[in-house]
């Protein structure tokens, strides 16, 4: 699928800046697989869509999802907790669900903030 050749080095490098909005939209990321990869714009959008698919199985699977040097999608397990209603005072239970978490890797961490990454990639969680 992807070789190494085709991703930069650091996980942010040469990539095109962000356009000025709130959020990173699938339609930028699928124009920047075909900007920086050379697939064509559908294989692009389908590389794209099977990727996010693939993410989201596998954290409705229960699994982690673990992305070097950017971090670890996981799903935690919270239990059932009583709440307050901060309107009326009123108690109500708050069910059990599960929540998605997000662990940015050191090396986010560090572009984040404008440092230098550390040099080693092995625990970047």
């Amino acid at each position: 699928m992807f070789r190494s050749s085709y991703l930069p080095l650091t996980p942010f490098a040469g990539l095109p800046s962000v356009p000025r909005m709130n959020t990173v939209t699938r339609a930028y990321l699928a124009e920047t697989i075909y900007a920086e990869v050379g697939l064509s714009r559908n294989e692009s959008a389908e590389l794209l869509e099977t990727m996010l698919e693939w993410i989201a199985a596998a954290l409705e699977a229960g699994e982690s999802v673990k992305i070097s040097g950017f971090g670890t999608f996981s799903v935690r397990q919270k239990g059932q907790r009583i709440g307050r209603n901060p309107k009326t005072g009123v108690e109500v239970p708050i069910l059990p669900r599960r929540v998605l978490v997000f662990r940015p890797s050191q090396v986010l961490k560090a572009e984040v903030n404008g440092l230098t990454p550390p040099a080693d990639d092995e625990n970047d969680d």
